[in-house]
């Protein structure tokens, strides 16, 4: 067809509401990472854990099970908050290292080809360009460790009865609040370092970083000045001691170094300062232009 032949045209499609349209950047971000073989695999893995526990369950409450496989049942584990709490542990665990490869390739290279202004020329704002990315591995966070886990407490309530599910509610509240504390947290840092550092690979080096070298850094400074209040840089006791404030776990189940450290409201607030410098991190470098001097 000749070029004079072709007229404008509008668009006649579905067209996606408003308040959605962020989605949008989420359902094209997904197709990026499970075209992946490894992250596939490697997710499929994180989603076959929940698994095992739940054999754990399930053979906690079958009698014949247990008499065939000759099981003494106090070998078995107990399920209770402390189940619950190690199920978060490893599953984060899992989510960590996903993180470190799904986050930096999310907002690196927009910024590294300039096409923020081609997002924020539409209607669409700074927000929903956020919310975009953050969708994408909050929703792959949340299907590794809160949504299997509140299945596991489902399926202990179940075998358990005589309302097992009422009386330990705090353990569905906490594991519910506790995984998405951690999964807002690290997502708000990996897109942070996504939108400062370019380059993927460093974005990702510096991602392990700061969750890692974070930890040796508190107890420096903890030692030097003799002070608990060094570890308030430490992330990953951050998480841990939220977890363990909200699971109600006995004492002398954790270190002494989780158990005692920090409270646990000093915790929650230095994990949200550090969400609030990560999202101004972001309001800083997602922009629709960038001035270079």
């Amino acid at each position: 067809m000749a070029v004079y032949e072709r007229g404008f045209r509008r668009y006649t499609g579905l067209l996606t509401p408003a308040r959605w349209r962020f989605l949008v950047l989420a359902r094209f971000a997904y197709q990026e990472v499970f075209r992946s073989r490894l992250l596939t695999a490697f997710f499929g893995i994180a989603c076959i854990v929940p698994l095992v526990f739940a054999v754990l369950i399930y053979l906690r409450h079958n009698v014949s099970a247990i008499a065939f496989l000759e099981i003494d049942l106090d070998e078995l584990v107990p399920i209770d908050e402390r189940f619950f709490f190690v199920f978060l542990n490893v599953q984060s665990g899992f989510g960590f290292i996903l993180t470190a490869f799904v986050g930096p390739a999310l907002v690196s290279p927009d910024l590294a080809h300039n096409a923020l202004p081609l997002y924020l020329a539409r209607p669409f704002s700074r927000v929903e360009y956020v919310a975009g990315k953050l969708t994408v591995l909050v929703g792959l966070l949340s299907a590794i460790t809160w949504v299997p886990g509140l299945l596991l407490f489902i399926l202990q309530a179940f075998l358990e009865g005589s309302g097992w599910g009422v009386g330990n509610a705090r353990i569905a509240l906490g594991l519910l609040l506790g995984a998405c504390v951690w999964i807002l947290g690290n997502s708000l840092l990996a897109l942070a370092l996504s939108a400062w550092v370019r380059w993927r690979p460093v974005a990702g080096a510096l991602y392990f970083g700061a969750t890692l070298v974070s930890a040796g850094f508190a107890n420096a400074v903890a030692g030097v000045f003799q002070t608990q209040w060094g570890h308030l840089v430490n992330l990953d006791l951050l998480y841990k001691t939220v977890w363990w404030g909200l699971f109600g776990v006995p004492q002398g189940f954790l270190s002494e170094q989780v158990m005692g450290s920090l409270p646990v409201w000093s915790a929650w607030t230095a994990l949200a300062a550090f969400c609030l410098l990560w999202l101004a991190m972001l309001a800083r470098k997602v922009r629709a232009y960038e001035v270079v001097r």
